[in-house]
């Protein structure tokens, strides 16, 4: 669990007598059992019996600095030109103070915040925010029908859901809703619609603008430039930015009320995102398995060969 500084990132020694001491040397022994860079911590005061260093990030991991005083004065110990006694401690403000905590009492807070941080991620990942896409639905053209399954689907399965603003097919756009939801704990972001082969089908290239590494199997292709399609295929996709689970369906109401057995499951089994995606890629090619038209080809498996489409 990560603690913030909240500017009390000061913390001093004392007593503590130097004779030729390398200040940069103290810096790097405290910095060492504290696991922090050469650059993430410096001496700032060296007077009388008294050493000051300060803490240059604003975020420290709890282990890091918990009960953590007895292998900092004995590595501050072992530094030429540094001499400790029995009466050494370490001084802090803040949550830096949690150093000078015995084993038992370390222990305790650790465990502590361990817990915290589990109910906490659970929370998070527990959040969700449904957006869907496309200027049909922004102007009214056409009902979001898509938006309301979802939202009473993921409150039924635990999960706390609120509606997203239509967003447009305007990749910065999408970006900049993605951003936000992670940005306010949002652990799971569904869209619907964008996925197709238009060249206004901007949510895939948002989603893996965030994350390079995220799956986005194809659930039809198409040769590109055939017809309206400008790009190669159909595809679904998932990712992950930060905390946030972000998952890209298709924008027809039959297909996301199909997908969402498939979701579900994987939401509730935690599924990694190349197995949830090609999951709901898998299920949806069934769907056009059972519809397959004269000019229109869909593989059974996930090697997917080049082939017309539908206009």
């Amino acid at each position: 669990m990560d603690y913030r500084l909240l500017e009390k990132t000061e913390l001093w020694i004392s007593p503590v007598q130097l004779k030729g001491a390398d200040l940069g040397a103290c810096a790097r022994a405290v910095g060492g059992v504290l696991g922090l860079g050469d650059d993430e911590i410096m001496v700032t005061d060296a007077l009388e019996d008294r050493l000051a260093l300060d803490i240059l990030v604003p975020t420290v991991e709890a282990s890091q600095i918990v009960a953590r005083e007895e292998p900092l004065l004995k590595a501050l110990a072992s530094v030429p030109g540094v001499q400790l006694s029995d009466d050494t401690k370490v001084h802090s403000e803040g949550i830096l103070g949690l150093i000078s905590l015995d084993e038992g009492a370390g222990r305790e807070v650790l465990e502590r915040s361990l817990t915290m941080l589990d109910q906490i991620t659970e929370n998070i990942r527990k959040r969700s925010i449904v957006f869907a896409t496309g200027p049909e639905v922004l102007n009214g053209q056409i009902k979001d029908t898509n938006t309301p399954f979802l939202l009473e689907s993921l409150r039924v399965s635990g999960y706390e859901a609120v509606r997203g603003p239509v967003l447009t097919d305007e990749l910065g756009s999408i970006v900049r809703a993605f951003l936000w939801a992670t940005e306010n704990a949002y652990g799971l972001v569904i869209t619907t619609g964008g996925v197709g082969a238009e060249g206004k089908d901007m949510t895939l290239e948002a989603l893996t603008g965030l994350d390079p590494q995220a799956a986005t199997p194809y659930v039809l292709k198409f040769r590109k430039g055939f017809g309206r399609h400008q790009k190669d295929g159909v595809r679904l996709g998932v990712g992950r930015f930060t905390q946030t689970l972000i998952v890209c369906l298709p924008g027809p109401h039959d297909e996301v009320v199909l997908l969402w057995p498939v979701l579900k499951e994987g939401l509730m089994a935690n599924w990694d995102h190349e197995t949830l995606a090609n999951s709901l890629a898998r299920a949806l090619r069934q769907k056009f398995l059972s519809h397959t038209e004269h000019n229109m080809t869909v593989p059974e498996n996930d090697t997917l060969e080049e082939i017309n489409g539908p206009n």
